[in-house]
Parts: C-alpha cells; structure tokens; sequence
C-alpha cells in the first residue's frame, strides 16, 4: 500500500494529503471535510509511510498493516476505533499477532484502526495484489548438429 504524501498532524483531528510545498509551508487537504490549509514549520506532523508498529523481533511498517487488515476485511471497514479496548486488543492481535503489548498502547491501536478507516472511507485501501508465482519449463536442448 502506498502512503505517499499522507500525513498525521498533531493537534488536529483525522489524516490529510499534502497538496503543495513552499519555503516555510506545506499545503495540506484534510480527509475529512476536504478544506485546504496551511502547516508552518512549528506544526508537528508525522508521515504515515515512515510509522510502524514495534514487535517483538522488529518493527512493522504501517503499509503493511493496512495491508493485512484490508485482507481481513476484504477491502472493507475494520472495526470501529471507538470499541472496547478488550475488543481492540484481540482485533489487533489478530491482525499482528507478535506486536510489543509493552510498547504499543491501546492509544497507537486505536490510531491505527481510526486512520485505516478514513483512508477506507476515501477509496485509499486496496487488496494488496496476490503474487502468481510462474512455473517455468526446463530449457530443451536443441538436437540440431552443426
């Protein structure tokens, strides 16, 4: 899944896509209600391409997450970010089964759930492609004499 130019901002709600660059700013479109806006340079945001989640052995990319949840769902919504936190852990266990229980809260689980839904929402979310893996036929030897 690609999540070029899709971004988190602190302090405001839901997920925007960058629409254009300047010197000192960046121009943002939110998911949401589509308005345009501007983030200066004291604006915390973080890109969604560079968030994983932590495992036991390492971390996991977030694209890869969403991938495994739209396998889950079929391409549809997952559950809603606003269930009980039992419900929210099992789901996520489910989703990664090997994730850091001590380093991932139920806050991270939550953010993720919430922002696979908006970019559902959006059209964003794709079944990842299944790779066909091609069966090649061993070479014949050409029984041609020179």
């Amino acid at each position: 899944m690609n999540l070029e130019g899709i971004i988190n901002v602190a302090g405001k709600p839901g997920l925007y896509k960058v629409v254009s660059k300047g010197n000192n700013t960046v121009i943002v479109e939110s998911f949401t209600d589509g308005k345009k806006s501007p983030l200066y340079s004291d604006n915390q945001a973080n890109m969604l391409e560079e968030i994983g989640i932590y495992t036991y052995d390492d971390t996991k990319p977030l694209s890869e997450i969403f991938d495994d949840i739209a396998k889950k769902e079929n391409g549809e919504q997952a559950l809603n970010h606003k269930s009980s936190t039992n419900q929210l852990t099992t789901y996520f266990r489910e989703i990664l089964a090997d994730y850091d229980e001590e380093r991932v809260y139920i806050s991270d689980i939550k953010k993720v759930i919430q922002w696979y839904n908006a970019m559902q929402k959006k059209g964003l979310i794709e079944l990842p492609k299944v790779e066909k893996k091609e069966v090649k036929s061993p070479k014949k030897k050409s029984t041609t004499k020179k």
